[in-house]
């Protein structure tokens, strides 16, 4: 069964039942919505599975130091989509189009079907699209309210550089992508004998023994990867020729086989590869699982890369700097100019000292009422 990839961590708790009544707190009301103790301790076990993965020899103190943000996170979002509200931005359109990349990816017919493997694996079909919606509601006020108004100055990238460089040294490296033409060798009860596709990687050693290739085989492998060739100096696409033709795991990928820095492959094929730019296409090699063609998509040479190379991940670098502070002032004067209500013993650390505290009538706690009668019946697969 294929798994269901989760945007965002799986629900493992539902709220305590107690005389036939569904018992729920709410944490914090902002604006016109709230926030229930449920989904306040499902952000908690979320925040436990992450830093399990991101910090495994000490995920206890890594958890220990994000706790006290779980709520100023959760506020956080809810601010961000009051706002998208605001701006118009309801996210449709690209909800549409990550569902159906997800559709892609997955090999499905249809969105249908998507939703069918989705509700078989206990997955709320309908609050699963709802919270991919409020992820793309979010970036998209995030990217128009804060990233727009952020830039970065050629003296501040030259500045990141220079104090930097020790830190950029790497060592020589190419990426590469490979055409695979696997001789199609017959086993001894004539039934066809599968394609080598245990790896093709040119650095890996050869996989489980198959019965040797007879000389017309290798011969009719060899012509097929001649041919391939000059199809690629007639013009026709490296990628577009992987996928089509070539027998190795990567052609779907079109014939990606990641980096290899020297010493990591062949001596062979080193010595050919590291000599090229790229771009650069090799001749046919034979290699253990059949005729191979590789093209250099990458060479990096050895030392500290020239700013023009490094400017890319210096201008991350400096807009990630940015960026968390401009943030966290724009989520503030949102506070500030939100109502919002907390209840006893909960902190949002985001917290600001000038918000309002809202003055709590009758009818607010009415609504609050409705609201967390419509929580409670929704059955939640996803946060």
């Amino acid at each position: 069964m294929k798994k269901f990839p989760l945007v965002l961590a799986a629900l493992t708790c539902l709220p305590t039942l107690a005389a036939g009544q569904v018992v729920e707190e709410i944490v914090t009301r902002v604006n016109n919505q709230i926030i229930t103790s449920s989904e306040f301790e499902r952000s908690k076990d979320q925040l436990r599975d992450e830093v399990k993965q991101q910090a495994p020899k000490d995920p206890d103190k890594a958890y220990a130091d994000r706790e006290k943000d779980v709520l100023r996170d959760l506020v956080d979002q809810q601010l961000l989509l009051d706002k998208g509200k605001d701006l118009g931005i309801t996210g449709d359109t690209d909800l549409i189009k990550q569902l159906d990349q997800m559709r892609k990816d997955m090999k499905l017919d249809s969105l249908e079907a998507l939703e069918k493997e989705a509700t078989k694996q206990g997955v709320s079909w309908e609050d699963f699209k709802q919270n991919m919606r409020n992820q793309i509601i979010t970036r998209k006020v995030i990217g128009e309210e804060v990233s727009s108004h952020l830039s970065v100055s050629k003296e501040e990238e030259q500045a990141f550089y220079d104090e930097h460089k020790t830190e950029m040294e790497q060592p020589e490296y190419i990426r590469l992508s490979e055409i695979l033409v696997a001789p199609k060798t017959v086993a001894p009860d004539s039934a066809p004998a599968p394609a080598a596709a245990a790896s093709t990687d040119p650095s890996a050693p050869p996989a489980a023994t198959l019965p040797a290739p007879d000389a017309a085989a290798l011969s009719a492998a060899e012509a097929k990867a001649n041919d391939l060739l000059k199809q690629i100096h007639d013009g026709a696409a490296f990628e577009d020729i992987a996928k089509k033709y070539s027998d190795g795991p990567s052609a779907a990928e079109g014939g990606t086989l990641g980096t290899f820095e020297r010493g990591k492959l062949a001596k062979s094929i080193e010595d050919q590869t590291f000599g090229m730019k790229a771009g650069d296409v090799t001749g046919v090699i034979q290699s253990k699982q059949g005729y191979i063609i590789l093209k250099v998509i990458e060479h990096q040479q050895a030392g500290i890369p020239p700013l023009k190379d490094a400017l890319p991940k210096i201008q991350d670098a400096l807009f990630y700097q940015k960026m968390q502070p401009a943030l966290r002032a724009y989520l503030t004067k949102l506070r500030e100019d939100a109502y919002i209500k907390y209840a006893d013993g909960y902190i949002d650390s985001g917290k600001s000292a000038n918000q309002t505290q809202p003055v709590e009538t009758a009818a607010a706690k009415e609504a609050d009422a409705k609201k967390l009668g419509k929580k409670k019946h929704k059955k939640m697969g996803i946060f």
